[in-house]
């Protein structure tokens, strides 16, 4: 137990290093995070439907902290992270279950109880 513990500590400290933020917006961006959740909502700070998901997006981020992953990635900024997720229009928002598979796609505004309702069929609490 303590090993997996450790192992634990070691993949957050990991993570923390390698994926963008606001402090460090030119890192890798490493999705999806493993043995967790994740959604990631590809969208532009600029693009109106993206703008008004960014507070849910925020309270997404805070609320599941530690049990499921919440990415956001401005693909005008990035643009090889649209076509490495294959996005079509934006925002996207791309769910993945704990073993990194992709359990569903989104296109366009998405309002958080849909989220939440996601991250509730894929078992987060």
């Amino acid at each position: 137990m303590k090993n997996i513990k450790v192992l634990l500590t070691l993949a957050v400290c990991l993570l923390m290093t390698c994926t963008a933020s606001a402090e460090n917006p030119g890192a890798q961006v490493v999705i999806p995070v493993a043995g967790m959740v994740n959604m990631v909502d590809l969208g532009a700070k600029k693009c109106i439907p993206c703008k008004m998901m960014s507070p849910i997006i925020d309270e997404l981020q805070q609320e599941y902290k530690g049990r499921a992953a919440v990415t956001f990635i401005d693909v005008w900024e990035k643009p090889e992270e649209a076509k490495k997720f294959s996005i079509r229009t934006i925002p996207t928002q791309i769910f993945y279950d704990t073993e990194g598979n992709e359990v569903g796609r989104h296109e366009g505004f998405m309002e958080k109880k849909s989220i939440v309702a996601m991250f509730e069929k894929l078992g987060v609490k």
